[in-house]
């Protein structure tokens, strides 16, 4: 039996013919997909492939999306659309050049919204290139959706110190990333109006990023421990206390991008059925002559039109200034629909692929474990009901 081309035809790019894009947009994807296409890099070693594919996104000036044209960025500020239309594509290639990505526009945006013209200077540029990896620090073993109950403080040791101590976890590229947007409880108030964002450079001393964590979809994922590791107070971002708000606002830019990346991940699965349909043969006739595998398709399609829709829509509202509810509830709609809809249709992929679907190294098999943590990480599907059930009840 022949096995599915391994590069199956380009995604679908209609969509971006909708009002949502303009000119630059296009241009972006158009120059993308063949860039894409012609990487080649053994993700064999999660940790070593996602180093790669910085400096890959770097040199190819994919990077300078991730932050402002003031510190080497591509646009004046960042564009929700442009991080969407990377991610979807990047991630139809490979989640692991979209993981790669996403954690250097997440890992800085902090400091792009509230950090210092000196804290800009010294990391955006460097995020840009591809020669500083960058890390987002909020999870821990107790404190997931739920950021108030952030444990990890952050004291003041002396006029001009801060010293932390606590546990974060599922932290990306955790063990690789050259500095952490830390979030700690400063106590200037009660609950999530405690918290505040610091900048740990990685090697601090007191701050122990070695304890790997394993995942079915291999990713560069640790627990991060502070324990005395002491910064100075230069390295608060915004104001003390502000840390929650600081942590949403960031959430808020990228949240639609990982609905993007679902987006990418459910087209490549859709293309990769295509493929498969023509080419297995199976009762005098190919998968695809069978009026149950049309439908199956046409389903598959459909779920990802709906998903698509949503982000692009989500997206739009963030660059055109729309106000800060709506943008949320968009982002929450899409991060939900996409997401639990690329599920299903790489469910329905490996599928039509059989036996081999759940080989592995066949495509759709990874695929089907890559989608998963979308459904969890930057706000779990339910926390995303959650945020469109508060605001149907306000009206």
């Amino acid at each position: 039996m022949q096995h599915p081309a391994p590069w199956p035809a380009r995604p679908n790019t209609q969509h971006l013919g909708l009002p949502f894009f303009d000119a630059a947009h296009r241009a972006l994807v158009a120059e993308l997909l063949p860039w894409t296409e012609a990487q080649q890099v053994d993700e064999g070693d999660d940790r070593a492939a996602c180093r790669d594919w910085v400096q890959r996104l770097g040199q190819a000036g994919w990077l300078r999306y991730c932050v402002p044209a003031a510190h080497g960025g591509a646009l004046a500020q960042l564009d929700s659309r442009a991080l969407v239309l990377l991610r979807e594509t990047l991630a139809f290639h490979s989640p692991l050049a979209d993981f790669a990505f996403a954690m250097q526009g997440l890992g800085s945006g902090a400091i792009t919204l509230a950090g210092s013209p000196a804290q800009q200077a010294r990391w955006l540029p460097a995020v840009a290139r591809g020669e500083k990896i960058a890390a987002f620090a909020l999870t821990e073993p107790e404190a997931g959706s739920d950021v108030a109950a952030i444990a990890t403080e952050a004291t003041l040791a002396g006029p001009a110190r801060y010293r932390l101590n606590g546990v974060k976890t599922w932290i990306s590229n955790g063990g690789l990333a050259d500095f952490y947007c830390v979030f700690a409880r400063t106590g200037e108030a009660p609950g999530t109006r405690g918290l505040s964002a610091l900048v740990v450079e990685a090697g601090t001393p007191g701050l122990d990023d070695h304890e790997h964590l394993q995942v079915m979809a291999p990713h560069p994922l640790a627990t991060l421990r502070f324990e005395g590791c002491e910064v100075g107070t230069e390295a608060l971002l915004g104001e003390a206390g502000g840390g929650f708000k600081l942590a949403l606002q960031t959430l808020d830019i990228f949240r639609p991008s990982v609905a993007a990346a679902a987006l990418g991940m459910a087209r490549r699965a859709l293309a990769e059925a295509v493929a498969h349909a023509r080419q297995r043969r199976m009762f005098g006739a190919t998968l695809a002559d069978f009026q149950l595998t049309q439908a199956k398709l046409g389903e598959m399609s459909a779920l990802i039109e709906a998903g698509a829709l949503l982000t692009y829509r989500a997206a739009w509202l963030r660059d055109t200034g729309a106000p800060q509810a709506e943008r949320t509830q968009a982002a929450a709609c899409a991060k939900m629909v996409a997401t639990e809809n690329a599920q299903r249709v790489i469910d329905m992929a490996l599928q039509m692929h059989g036996g081999r679907g759940v080989q592995v190294g066949c495509k759709v098999e990874s695929l089907y474990r890559d989608i998963r943590a979308l459904r969890i990480y930057e706000g779990a599907t339910e926390v995303q009901q959650l945020i469109l059930g508060k605001a149907a009840l306000q009206g």
